[in-house]
C-alpha cells in the first residue's frame, strides 16, 4: 500500500489516456506523423531455452476503490467492473482482498476517501477507544458477518473472473494495536502489534478469511498477514486529541513477523480454512530480501508464496534468487506510480512509465503473478489541487470517489489514462498459463503461449522517434513456413490499433513502431527449442568470468579451492556441463566439473570448492543459474541458497571464489564462454 508522498521518489516520471465519459471510450486525436528518415533499429530475441513455470496472471487489490464504489449506482459499478475484469478491458484474474482493520466506535473517520475499511469485529454497545480487551475470537457475537459490504459487493460480482484469491491485512484492528489507531503508531518504526495479541491477531484473519468464503462462495488461495510491515506507519493526534493519518498501515518488525507466521498455521486449521501463507508484501526489494534474510529456516517452511512490492527497483534480482533458493513461487503483488507531470489523460508518459516497469518486474523478479496496487484512484484527489500540485496519474481508471447514489455516469465520469491501454498490451497478450522466457532486450518481455503453439512480445518504445523492431526467432525449435508476427499498437494515435501480419522470412520479422509507444506481437507458427538455443551443450567447454573482476574462475593450485586470475585459456579455467536435474527453464539444476580434476563444483561449509565425484546427486553441487537476458548469470547453489561470487568485490590475481546471500552484486554475475 503506496505512501503517496514517498511516490515520485520510488517511482521516475511518464503518462497518455483515453477519456471514458459515461458508457463509451472516447479517442484520442491523434497527432502529427512522425517523419521515418533517420529510423533507429534493434534486434530482439526471445529464447524459450529460458523458460518461467506457467504465468499465474494479472490481478489487483480491491481496497480502496472497492470500499469507495461497492455501494455506487449499479451502472457506474458495472461499466468499472468490465474496465478492470471484462476480456476488452484490462482482463485482470487475481483479486487480493484487504482485511480492514477498524478504529474504535467513537473515532471519527480521518483516513483517505476509501480507506476506512470496516474491521469483521462486533463491539458491544458502548465500547471506545479505551476498551482494548473485550474481545474473544471464539465468541459468534464478536463478530460483524455482515462486515464491510462495499467490498464484498465486489467479492461477489466479479468471483467468476477470479482464479487466485488472496486475503490480506494493512493493520490489525485498533483494539490490538499499541497506538489504540489503525493508521501507526505514535513512534513510527516501533512494532503497532501488540505482542500480547499474536493469537488474537491470527484468529481474526483466519475468521474473516472463513467468513468471507463462506459468504461470498470463494476459496481464498493465501493468505498475508503484514502489508509493507517496515514502512514507518505513523500516527499523531492534533491539538484537539484527534488522530491525523491517511491511511491504514502498521509496523511489524521481522521478529514479530515471524510469531504472527507461527500462529497463524495453526489458527487457519481451526478455523478450517485451507489457504496457505503468504509474505511478507515489504514495499521494495531491498526491504523484503533484509527481513527474509532474518527469518529463522522454521519461519520459512511456513510460507507458501513469497510476495514483494517494487514502489523501488533496486535489487529486484536478489528477490529472484532469494524465491529460487528458497525453492518458492514469488509474486509481485503490488506497484503503482505517477509518472508524468500533472493529471493528464493524453499524455503518453504514464503509459509508457507504467508499461516500462512491468516489462523490468517480468524480466528482474521472473514472478508468477503481476498485481497493481489498485487500477482505480480517486479522480478528485488526482486532479490539480489534490495531493499533488499538479494533479497526479495514479491508477490507469480514475473516478470520484464522493459519488452518491444519485449520480450516474453522467455527473459521476469514469475517466482512463494512458496505463489503461498499454497495461492491456500485456494483459491482453501474456495470458494466464503462457511461461515467460528471456528475451536479450531491456525494453522487451516474451512469453510461449499455454499450448506452445506461438509466443508473444511487448516492446516499449519511449523514444521521440520511430524505431524498426527486427524479432529473431531463431531460438525456436520449429518455425513453420507460414509463421508470421502480428503487432498491435499503443500511442497517441489510438489504443490497441491491430496491424497487417508480419510474414516471418528467414526467422525474422520486421515492424518499424511508432515513437512512443507500446506494441504487443502476436508470434504465430513457432515452437520447441532450437537445438543451438541452450547455454551449454555436453562435451564442451567454458569459461566463467566474473562480471566485476573481468577475471576467470580458476582451481587454485591446492586442487580444491577457487580463485580468479586473468584468462588464460588453461585447463584450470575450464569448466564443463555434467549433468541437468530437475525439468527445464528457469529453476533447472546444473552440475559443473572440472575436467582437468575431474571434479564437481561443490559448496562445503560455505566454501566453493571441486571435489571427487561420488555418482550420487548431491544438492551441494546443484546450481540454479538466473539471468536477466543480458548475457549474464547468477549461480544459486541448491544446498545453502547461497550465490556464487568473488569475495569483497576484490579484482587482484588469485583472489578467492566464495559464496554469500543474493544481494543483486555484479561480484555475483558471471559471464559463461566457450572455450574454442
Amino acid at each position: 500500500m503506496p505512501r503517496r508522498t514517498h511516490s515520485r521518489r520510488f517511482l521516475g516520471a511518464a503518462s497518455m489516456t483515453a477519456l471514458a465519459t459515461g458508457a463509451a471510450l472516447l479517442s484520442v486525436p491523434a497527432p502529427p506523423a512522425l517523419a521515418d528518415t533517420a529510423t533507429a533499429s534493434v534486434t530482439v530475441q526471445p529464447d524459450p531455452s529460458y523458460k518461467q513455470d506457467k504465468f499465474e496472471g494479472w490481478g489487483t487489490s480491491l481496497v480502496w476503490f472497492a470500499n469507495a464504489t461497492g455501494d455506487y449506482p449499479k451502472e457506474i459499478r458495472e461499466k468499472l467492473a468490465d474496465l478492470l475484469f471484462d476480456d476488452d478491458g484490462l482482463a485482470l484474474n487475481i483479486a487480493r482482498y484487504n482485511i480492514g482493520g477498524g478504529n474504535a466506535p467513537d473515532v471519527k473517520d480521518y483516513l483517505r476517501p476509501g480507506g476506512a475499511v470496516e474491521g469483521w469485529w462486533k463491539a458491544p454497545a458502548g465500547t471506545t477507544r479505551a476498551d482494548t480487551d473485550w474481545w474473544n475470537p471464539d465468541d459468534p457475537a464478536h463478530w460483524n458477518d455482515k462486515a464491510d459490504a462495499t467490498q464484498r459487493w465486489w467479492a461477489k460480482r466479479i468471483k467468476n473472473d477470479i482464479d487466485h484469491w488472496e486475503t490480506f491485512s494493512n493493520s490489525p484492528p485498533w483494539f490490538m494495536t499499541v497506538s489504540g489507531y489503525v493508521s501507526g503508531g505514535f513512534n513510527a518504526g516501533v512494532d503497532q502489534l501488540k505482542e500480547s495479541s499474536v493469537d488474537d491477531f491470527a484468529a481474526y484473519l483466519a475468521g474473516a478469511t472463513k467468513r468471507l468464503e463462506k459468504s461470498e462462495g470463494i476459496k481464498v488461495d493465501t493468505i498475508d498477514p503484514f502489508n509493507e510491515p517496515i514502512g514507518h506507519w505513523g500516527t499523531r493526534l492534533d491539538a484537539d486529541g484527534n488522530p491525523v493519518a491517511r491511511q491504514e498501515g502498521a509496523d511489524i518488525g521481522p521478529e514479530l513477523q515471524q510469531k504472527v507466521v507461527a500462529a497463524l498455521e495453526p489458527a487457519l486449521k481451526k478455523a478450517k480454512v485451507k489457504a496457505g501463507i503468504s509474505a511478507m508484501d515489504e514495499s521494495t526489494p531491498w526491504g523484503f530480501a533484509t527481513t527474509w534474510n532474518s527469518y529463522s529456516q522454521a519461519s520459512k517452511d511456513l510460507v507458501g508464496r513469497m510476495n514483494v512490492h517494487t514502489y523501488n527497483t533496486g535489487q529486484r534480482t536478489t528477490v529472484r534468487d532469494l524465491a529460487k533458493a528458497a525453492d518458492k513461487p514469488l509474486w509481485m503483488s503490488e506497484v503503482e506510480g505517477d509518472w508524468g507531470d500533472g493529471q493528464s489523460f493524453t499524455d503518453m508518459r504514464p503509459g509508457l512509465g507504467l508499461a516500462q516497469h512491468i516489462v523490468n518486474d517480468l524480466r528482474e523478479l521472473e514472478p508468477k503473478a503481476w498485481v497493481f496496487w489498485q487500477p482505480v484512484e480517486d479522480y478528485d484527489n488526482m486532479k490539480p489541487g489534490g495531493e499533488f500540485a499538479k494533479g497526479g496519474n495514479w491508477g490507469s481508471v480514475q473516478i470520484p470517489f464522493s459519488c452518491t447514489s444519485a449520480d450516474t455516469l453522467k455527473t459521476c465520469p469514469i475517466y482512463t489514462n494512458t496505463k489503461f491501454d498499454t497495461a492491456r498490451n500485456f494483459t491482453h497478450f501474456i495470458k494466464p498459463g503462457d511461461s515467460l522466457i528471456k528475451v536479450d532486450d531491456t525494453s522487451s518481455a516474451a512469453a510461449v503461449t499455454k499450448n506452445g503453439k506461438g509466443a508473444s512480445l511487448v516492446h516499449v518504445n519511449s523514444t521521440t522517434a520511430p524505431r524498426a523492431v527486427t524479432i529473431d526467432l531463431s531460438k525456436f525449435g520449429e518455425i513453420k513456413r507460414d509463421a508470421a508476427v502480428t503487432p498491435t499498437v499503443t500511442d497517441a494515435a489510438g489504443k490497441l490499433v491491430k496491424q497487417a501480419p508480419v510474414k516471418v522470412v528467414d526467422g525474422k520479422a520486421t515492424f518499424t513502431v511508432p515513437a512512443q509507444s507500446v506494441t504487443s506481437f502476436a508470434v504465430k507458427g513457432v515452437s520447441g527449442v532450437a537445438k543451438n538455443a541452450s547455454l551449454f551443450s555436453t562435451g564442451k567447454s567454458y569459461t566463467m568470468t566474473g562480471v566485476q573482476s573481468g577475471k576467470a574462475m580458476t582451481v587454485d593450485a591446492n586442487g580444491t579451492n577457487l580463485v580468479i586470475n586473468s584468462t588464460n585459456s588453461t585447463v584450470a579455467q575450464e569448466w564443463r556441463l555434467e549433468a541437468k536435474h530437475g525439468t527445464t527453464g528457469n529453476r533447472q539444476r546444473y552440475v559443473f566439473a572440472n575436467p582437468a580434476e575431474g571434479k564437481r563444483l561443490t559448496v562445503r561449509d560455505n566454501v566453493p570448492v571441486i571435489e571427487a565425484d561420488t555418482g550420487e546427486r548431491n544438492p551441494a553441487a546443484e546450481w540454479i543459474l538466473s539471468t536477466t537476458g543480458d548475457g549474464t548469470w547468477t549461480l544459486v547453489n541448491v544446498a545453502t541458497g547461497q550465490l556464487l561470487e568473488v569475495g569483497g568485490q576484490a579484482t587482484n590475481e588469485g583472489a578467492a571464489v566464495t559464496t554469500w546471500q543474493a544481494n543483486s552484486g555484479s561480484n555475483q554475475r558471471w559471464r559463461f564462454t566457450e572455450v574454442s
